[in-house]
């Protein structure tokens, strides 16, 4: 469905994305993670067509985005972070106009409007002005404009970005309703959601992938790049840091109090030393109460990765 092969783009002399290669099937949904500044939303405007790339070539169903005609990017539906809507509209109202925009006609539009609606949960405020709902509503009003043409690829910019929890439910359910009609590419700094949606992860840091798969393929690839581990520890914040400087390998900690004179210390070491680590602490008179790799924690994963490709 979509081949990127050595994506590059700046913005004037600041590099936004660098060498970007991967391939997306038909009817996948993909989630590209990052910090901010890593490079999704550049990487999202080239793929929707709105931004020409400085270098590399992007194909959609066999056809070269930068080559393609208007007529082209109509099979692409695109909603950046913040919706596109016209506040003072219906909600059918705006989704009449904006799809007669997207050429198709008004005939075409009412006979997809009752199955856009409904994949995006918004039937009960079809006939409610856009600028009275909350912003839950709003999130999904832009999927459905980003839809209602009915296009093969569907491009969502932090789609979760200001949901309450039981929205971010409900734009779950949205994603993969969407996903059995069309390819779905979503960015999103929220990781544990995103991973409940997406068939597959591509981790972007500093312009660059620096992961790709599954949970489990990404948890082998951070791996690579160090050991993070969570342990409660009886003593002093003094003993326990004290101990910390002589530990081989510490690239970051972190003490937060617990009661009963006790601390829960996240440790991200560069090489596997847990041996090392446990004989610092004791030779401090640090109580080692527990230790456990964060070997399955999607945040220590990607915190992982991101932190071994910036060394």
């Amino acid at each position: 469905m979509i081949t990127v092969s050595g994506l590059t783009h700046y913005y004037g002399n600041r590099r936004a994305v660098e060498d970007l290669s991967f391939t997306i099937a038909e009817n996948e949904i993909v989630g590209i993670l990052g910090l901010n500044g890593a490079g999704k939303s550049t990487t999202l405007k080239v793929l929707a067509g709105l931004v020409i790339p400085t270098a590399g070539t992007v194909t959609v169903d066999g056809t070269d985005l930068v080559a393609a005609g208007p007529e082209f990017r109509s099979r692409i539906g695109y909603l950046p972070e913040d919706p596109p809507l016209y506040k003072e509209m219906t909600v059918t109202e705006f989704l009449l106009y904006v799809g007669q925009l997207k050429g198709r006609t008004a005939a075409d539009v009412l006979a997809r409007l009752p199955a856009t609606l409904k994949t995006c949960q918004i039937e009960q405020v079809a006939d409610r002005v856009i600028g009275e709902l909350s912003h839950g509503y709003k999130k999904r009003v832009g999927i459905a404009q980003a839809i209602i043409h009915q296009p093969r690829l569907v491009i969502l910019d932090e789609p979760i970005s200001g949901l309450d929890p039981k929205q971010i439910v409900e734009m779950r359910q949205v994603v993969r309703e969407l996903g059995k009609q069309c390819t779905v590419l979503i960015s999103s700094h929220i990781l544990g959601e995103i991973s409940e949606t997406c068939d597959r992860l591509i981790v972007l840091n500093g312009g660059r992938i620096v992961a790709s798969g599954g949970e489990a393929e990404l948890a082998a690839a951070a791996a690579t790049q160090g050991t993070r581990i969570t342990l409660q520890l009886r003593g002093s914040r003094e003993q326990i840091e004290g101990a910390l400087r002589h530990v081989t390998g510490l690239q970051s900690s972190d003490l937060a109090e617990e009661p009963g004179g006790l601390w829960k210390v996240h440790v991200a070491l560069g090489t596997d030393h847990r041996e090392s680590l446990v004989a610092a602490l004791v030779t401090a008179g640090v109580g080692v109460r527990r230790m456990i790799e964060d070997e399955s924690e999607l945040e220590s994963i990607f915190l992982g990765l991101t932190q071994g490709a910036t060394a």
